[in-house]
């Protein structure tokens, strides 16, 4: 039977990160993409109003996802999001 901690520490150990860090790194992608979805509920409403606003979020989050994150693979060693994102071309 596995071990149900391990539900707490699987995911964010295969992003090369402890459960807080991934807690404080998903945490402020939320209140960003919060602040997106307002924004873009807004421009709904007022064309005029945050025209790049949301997308210019989204393009950030995007960057720190994918920049910095090494993912670590279990028969091939460990290689970088930026490499990742590249081989299923995202």
């Amino acid at each position: 039977m596995q071990n149900p901690l391990n539900l707490f520490t699987d995911h964010p150990s295969s992003v090369n990160e402890t459960y807080l860090e991934h807690m404080q790194m998903s945490g402020g992608f939320g209140i960003w993409l919060l602040l997106a979805a307002l924004c873009a509920f807004i421009h709904a409403l007022l064309p005029f109003a945050f025209e790049k606003t949301a997308g210019g979020i989204i393009r950030k989050l995007y960057s720190r996802m994918v920049s910095n994150r090494v993912v670590k693979t279990s028969d091939k060693g460990d290689i970088s999001a930026s490499d990742a994102a590249s081989f299923f071309h995202i």
